[in-house]
Parts: C-alpha cells; structure tokens; sequence
C-alpha cells in the first residue's frame, strides 16, 4: 500500500462477550481466551490518503463508518489491523462530544484546544478566532447546556479548524447548520485542502461527497465493498439503496421504434449507459431529446427549449408509479431534477405489457458545456423510494452559446442584463448622511 498522511491497513473492530469479568481481563494481557460471543462491525479495510486528498465515506446507518473514524482517531482501539498516521488529526465526529455542558462555549473551546495539544499562548491568541467564526455572540460565554444543536456545531467546528490540522475528519456533523454557516465551514476546508491538508468526510450527501471529494469509499455490512473516483462509488452506492433485486438486468427489452427525423445530432455524444438498475417490473427503453420542432438532438443553444423523452415497458403491476429525470454535469453533481409528482393526471393504473412515453418540456438555461442524463420510474412508498428501473448518465448532451453571445461563469446562463448609470450628487450626500 502507498505511504500516505494516513494509512489504514487490515483494520477491524469486534465487539466480545466472555464467560466471566476474569476471562474479560485476560484477554487485555494477550493471553488466549475464547469469548463467548463475538460480533464484528468492521473487518478488512485498508485504504491511504495522501496529502490533500479529500476521500468521501458513504454507506447505510450501521456500516460502520461512525466506527471507522473512531478507531482512526484513537477514541476506540481495533480488534485488529492497524492505522499509521503523519501530522496532527483534528476531528468532529458526534455532535457536542467532549463537551462539558456545565462549562461555557469559551470554557469548551479553551479545553478542546488543550486537549489537541496547544498550550496556553496559542489557545488565547486563537480564541477571538474562534469566537468570531462560531458567531454566536453573547452565547458563546453561556453554558452549553443551553445551545441548540446548530450552535454546539458552530463552536466545534470553529474550535477544530482553529489550527490547521495535517488531516481533518468531520461525520456528518455539519447536517445540521444552517446553510449560511455550511458554506462558510466548506470554504475553510477547501482552503485547507489547497494548503495539504487531507480530509476524511462522512455523510449521506451524495451530491456534496462527488463535489467536495475526488475519492470515495463504500462501507457495507462492515466491510470495504468499493474505493474509486467519488462519482463511480457514489453511483455504486445508489444502486445499492435503490437497485431493488437487480432482476431488470435479465429482464428482455422489446425497443421501441426510433423517431426519423434529426436536428443537430453530434454522434461522436453517443454513449452505452453507465448504470442501470431496478426491480425488473418495468424497462427504459429509449431515451432522446426533441428541439421545439420535433427534431432529435444532443447539441442545444442556450435557451433554446427542448424535451427529455423515454418510453417505458411495463412487465408488472406497479401503483401510482412516478417518472423522473436529472441533469447533471460530467463530475455527476445534479443540477437540476424534476419528477411526475407535480403532474395532475396521467395512467395509474399499470398492467403488463403496457408502454407509456414520458416527456419533460423544457427550456435550456445551462451554460456551454457537456451535460449528462438520468431517468427512471420509481414507487414511493412509506419506508422510501422502490426504482423499478432507473438509468444513469443514458444520454449525453452538449450546450452551446447561441451566436457570438458572451457567457459568463457557472453552470447556469441566467441571462443576466448589467446596467450602469451616474448617482446624482444630492443622492451620494444623503447616502454618506445615513451612513
């Protein structure tokens, strides 16, 4: 394995019951117990970060992450395997942990500091820091007994990124801020990430792991099921919460007939879907894309309005089924998603056999650029989405400039008109009045 700021080799945690308290404290001295009952939640994960990497943890509740970043950290000891470390790790695993609720914002952050290896000169010159970032005002001298959730996260997290750490760890703690203050907390770890520092991040976000983070790893039932680029792991681990039993993959496809008209058709887009999944009661059979008169096309103007069109083939019985669609760009961050909720009527009432075409109206406000596709059907039920068949990146399209227009930056072209004019004299006295 490569050398890294942080390696993890092997690693495992189990969790054991002993006949007796004697045979519990003979097993911390290496001597050959047998425990009773043995229950692993992490076995045979190995993995490095190298300096400024930023590495995503996906899986379900119960994993194993949470347990992963402890053993990583030191909070718990593992079973077996080992983790080597270089540089100094900052973390912020469960929310408030290592927090006296009895004692003060500034007490805490004084204490955590202390306790991360700083002494007295550097805490005082660091707390003002610390104060302002967490923005709390008058609370942060308040017992933090008396915090919301947000807050304890505020001053943790402006306690742990204080200093900058050679390797920063953060689970999920940052659900729960307010979005102002989130993107304040990613822009201190982007900074961090250009300076070396690593990052090992944990949370159910798929959108913000495949933005933030170049790798990722997938946990399952404890053990290490993926490690790759972000968006194929994060892709993996769709398919693993919405796959259903996989049958669509033996499933028979009947193609519906091609439309024979084109417009501006570039076929060096065309490409065999990455991803496809389901429960096999339903198939995508054809996905395309229609200019307003008609034409199949993967090559749009900005602005122009089109249609995202599918057919889907019915081999079993689905109740109230809903028709989605996504763009995304070519790193698979989504922009944009719509589904048939919002539609007031169409066939509820599904039966073998049957093919329905779904199309999507709409109006291109992208920016220049090459965009993916996704599509599928899918049952809401009360424990969560069922997909009966879900594509991902099926089709690829590209969005030009329309004539010799300037685009700014981002992803979206809003079109936006500047307009400049002079401030009367009267009005800029009156302003510096106010002020």
């Amino acid at each position: 394995m490569s050398a890294g700021l942080l390696r993890v080799e092997n690693l495992g945690k189990a969790y054991r019951c002993y006949g007796s308290e004697w045979q519990r404290v003979f097993s911390w001295f290496g001597l050959p117990v047998k425990p009773q009952e043995e229950h692993w939640v992490l076995r045979h994960v190995s993995f490095a970060v190298q300096p400024g990497e930023a590495i995503g943890i996906v899986g379900q509740n119960g994993a194993g992450k949470s347990t992963l970043l402890k053993l990583i950290t030191g909070t718990q000891r593992p079973t077996a395997g080992s983790v080597h470390i270089t540089g100094r790790v900052s973390a912020i695993l469960e929310l408030g942990m290592g927090f006296n609720a009895e004692f003060t914002g500034r007490q805490n952050a004084q204490f955590s500091a202390g306790l991360m290896g700083f002494n007295h000169a550097d805490i005082d010159r660091v707390i003002s820091e610390i104060e302002a970032f967490a923005d709390i005002g008058e609370y942060f001298d308040q017992p933090v007994r008396t915090y919301s959730s947000g807050m304890q996260m505020r001053v943790a997290f402006a306690t742990a990124t204080a200093f900058r750490p050679e390797i920063l760890i953060v689970d999920e703690a940052l659900a729960v801020g307010d979005a102002a203050f989130q993107r304040k907390c990613f822009q201190r770890i982007e900074s961090f990430l250009i300076d070396g520092t690593s990052l090992l991040y944990v949370s159910h976000d798929i959108e913000g792991i495949k933005k933030l983070c170049s790798r990722a790893v997938f946990l399952k039932h404890g053990r290490l099921e993926s490690i790759g680029a972000a968006k194929e792991v994060c892709d993996s681990y769709e398919k693993h919460l919405f796959g259903g039993g996989g049958a669509h993959d033996q499933q028979k496809v009947h193609h519906s007939p091609a439309p024979k008209a084109h417009g501006f058709f570039d076929p060096g887009l065309v490409a065999e879907c990455e991803l496809s999944y389901g429960d096999g009661r339903a198939a995508i059979e054809r996905v395309w894309l229609e200019n307003a008169d008609g034409l199949v096309v993967n090559v749009l103007s900005s602005l122009e309005p089109f249609s995202v069109n599918y057919c889907v083939r019915f081999s079993g019985p689905a109740v109230s089924p809903i028709f989605a669609t996504m763009i995304k760009t070519r790193e698979g961050i989504a922009i944009y998603g719509t589904d048939t909720t919002r539609v007031e009527s169409y066939p509820i009432e599904i039966h073998p056999g049957m093919v329905l075409q779904v199309r999507f109206v709409l109006k291109s406000v992208l920016a220049p650029g090459t965009y993916y596709l996704n599509c599928g059907v899918r049952e809401d039920r009360h424990d969560g989405p069922v997909f009966l068949h879900r594509k991902v990146d099926t089709l690829i399209f590209r969005v030009t400039a329309a004539g010799r227009e300037t685009v700014g930056a981002g992803l979206v072209d809003m079109k936006a008109v500047a307009q400049i004019w002079p401030v009367a004299e009267e009005v800029q006295i009156a302003s510096k009045a106010c002020a």
